[in-house]
């Protein structure tokens, strides 16, 4: 036996150690996993190809295989329809609204705002981190009409305010600016670590070359903000392709179905116990979070 396979044994015996302790270790956490994530996920995979229903839970073996009926029948429906519509108006107004706010946010923390500047920080991050109910039961008293502290200062100014959450039309805009004032902290954080990782030695060099603020913005900040941007964008478009809570606590999905979105009739189908038809609606919300997904990286990532 030569010296070096000797030398190989307590190496390869504390390799082999190591890698026991890490299955032992990692042991509880794929169980878990496999138990109420990965199974749960199959298994409404399968029931979005059946028509099962809350009856069928007692006994699950009449439950039918009928393909891809659930899917047809969700997108004929023309209140899902009328949901896809309502949630691509609120991702497309509501994502760059929020994305800009946080940006300009995270601009004046980073080099406007001097003093209490973690005051700020906390101020506008708050939001997020305090109960929809409460910051919806807050909104609703802003908002309402007559009486409400918005329409009150417009009337200051003579504007007579809308039935914000009343009228078909203004339902969505209100919502969309209760969530983007709600949920911009978390974006404002990001750009903030993002703007402190920008090497001053580039503006320095980019102002001594003649550049102002806006070019240095836009020339230096924007593109090595890129992939913090494309961060950004992909989780926020995520979460509010599922959003839910909001039309939830403040408006039930009206009037006329104008805030109602696809989470919240998704959910709504499972509690009349359409299960099989709720299953297909929540795999096709996947399907458009994989492909804006994809989107998104196809156009930001390669500039990158």
């Amino acid at each position: 036996m030569s010296t070096q396979t000797i030398s190989r044994r307590p190496g390869q015996v504390s390799g082999r150690r190591e890698a026991r302790a890490a299955w032992i270790l990692a042991i509880p956490f794929c169980l878990l996993f496999l138990t109420f994530t990965a199974w749960p996920v199959i298994q409404s995979f399968f029931m979005s190809f059946t028509d099962t229903k809350a009856r069928d839970l007692r006994n699950p073996f009449a439950v039918q295989f009928i393909g891809l009926d659930n899917y047809t029948r969700a997108l004929s429906d023309p209140i899902f329809r009328r949901a896809a519509l309502n949630t691509a108006y609120f991702v497309v107004v509501c994502m760059p609204l929020t994305i800009l706010l946080a940006l300009a946010a995270a601009v004046a923390l980073d080099k406007g705002i001097q003093r209490f500047r973690s005051v700020f920080r906390l101020g506008f991050y708050t939001p997020v981190i305090t109960s929809i109910v409460a910051v919806a039961v807050v909104w609703r008293f802003l908002l309402q009409d007559p009486g409400g502290l918005i329409n009150t200062v417009l009337a200051w100014f003579g504007i007579d305010g809308p039935n914000w959450l009343g009228d078909p039309k203004w339902a969505m805009p209100a919502i969309i600016m209760m969530t983007a004032w709600r949920t911009f902290g978390t974006a404002m954080i990001i750009f903030l670590a993002g703007l402190q990782a920008v090497p001053p030695e580039l503006h320095e060099a980019a102002a001594i070359d003649g550049a102002g603020v806006w070019r240095r913005f836009r020339h230096v900040t924007l593109p090595l903000l890129r992939p913090t941007i494309l961060f950004v964008m992909v989780t926020t478009a995520i979460g509010y392709l599922q959003i839910f809570e909001e039309p939830f606590v403040m408006t039930k999905g009206g009037p006329l179905n104008s805030t109602m979105t696809v989470s919240y009739y998704t959910y709504n189908q499972f509690g009349y116990g359409n299960y099989g038809l709720a299953a297909s609606m929540s795999y096709l919300i996947f399907v458009v979070i994989a492909i804006v997904t994809a989107v998104q990286f196809r156009l930001l990532r390669e500039r990158t």
